[in-house]
């Protein structure tokens, strides 16, 4: 497979940081990441009629990426999703973090991994994008190492996620990408299954509240693919919590979970060695234009975010995020796709 990556300047950040685009493209699919946020912006494969499209939301300049919300295609961390109270003990020491969902912590905190400029080296076949997050960033104890790689493969896209902290301290990383496999319009038509047996149902400020509740017999039963918005207006108090799809699916294997565009004929499959996955079906999204003005909205998209479960420094029962000292962290997500 041959892999052509080219470097495109893209600006300055708000702290004059300067800003590189790197487009990496085979003869079947092509992506373009950002060094700042070491975001996705752009994923372009081969419909079943042969012509390229876009599978993942963006913007067309840094200035967007920077003022909007929505951390369109970002790696989301030192801990993606909510934290309750914002803060944790470990090892009998509380650690406060920073408040901005409410009284929770979301997606790292004011400064999260998806505001900085990460260092960026080619590979022959992708990019390895690393930082050092230093202790007391937002409050996570440990000097943490982290490395996010994106690697084309003959038919998809690997992420992979490595990390070693100095200090014990707690990880969960994710890329915040928004899927379209048609490249545009709603998302609600598309074809959902999901490998996971049960879910975490969410108090009223989207918080696990430690009950995992069988997908069998609800409107969260995706074992068999159904369309993602069959039921997503249904009378029910999980959905209208979130205005919709806000779940973490707690997985039953590697083979996490499909999406297809029957518009398209574009298939997404994902496989994971993460314990859990992120439904949200874009309830949030702001109406202001994406890449090349496109018009985004909500439903216009669906994330699927391989994680550690929410929260489950407070829960006992849910895998653990904590990484100890010195201990490799490391996690795989992988993007097949084919066409029908």
């Amino acid at each position: 497979m041959a892999v052509k990556i080219t470097a495109i300047p893209w600006g300055c950040s708000i702290f004059g940081e300067a800003v590189t685009l790197r487009r990496v493209e085979s003869d079947a699919l092509s992506f373009e990441v950002l060094d700042y946020g070491a975001t996705l912006r752009s994923l372009r494969v081969k419909d079943a009629h042969g012509a390229w499209v876009d599978v993942v939301l963006g913007y067309d300049s840094l200035a967007e990426y920077e003022q909007n919300d929505g951390y369109l295609g970002a790696v989301v961390g030192r801990v993606c999703n909510r934290i309750a109270g914002a803060e944790f003990e470990l090892d009998g020491n509380r650690y406060p973090l920073y408040q901005n969902d409410g009284v929770n912590h979301l997606h790292g905190g004011k400064r999260g991994f998806d505001k900085y400029v990460w260092d960026a080296e080619v590979l022959e076949d992708g990019v390895k994008f690393s930082r050092v997050s230093p202790d007391g960033e937002e409050g996570y104890p440990g000097n943490l190492h982290v490395a996010v790689t994106y690697t084309l493969t003959e038919r998809g896209l690997r992420i992979a996620y490595d990390a070693v902290s100095d200090a014990d301290t707690v990880i969960s990383l994710t890329n915040h990408s928004y899927f379209n496999l048609a490249g545009g319009g709603t998302a609600l038509a598309h074809e959902l299954r999901i490998n996971a047996e049960s879910f975490t149902a969410n108090d009223e400020h989207s918080l696990p509240t430690g009950r995992l509740i069988p997908c069998a017999g609800t409107l969260f039963d995706f074992r068999a693919a159904r369309p993602v918005g069959r039921d997503i207006g249904a009378d029910d108090g999980q959905l209208a919590i979130g205005h919709g799809y806000h779940h973490n699916f707690a997985l039953s294997g590697r083979d996490a979970a499909e999406l297809y565009s029957p518009e398209s004929g574009v298939a997404m499959n994902i496989t994971t060695d993460m314990p859990g996955v992120q439904l949200y079906t874009a309830n949030f999204l702001e109406r202001i234009p994406g890449k090349r003005g496109a018009l985004m909205e909500p439903h216009g998209a669906v994330c699927l975010e391989t994680q550690e479960f929410p929260d489950a420094v407070h829960h006992a029962d849910f895998p653990s995020p904590v990484l100890r000292a010195g201990a490799a962290y490391h996690r795989e997500t992988k993007l097949t796709f084919d066409v029908r």
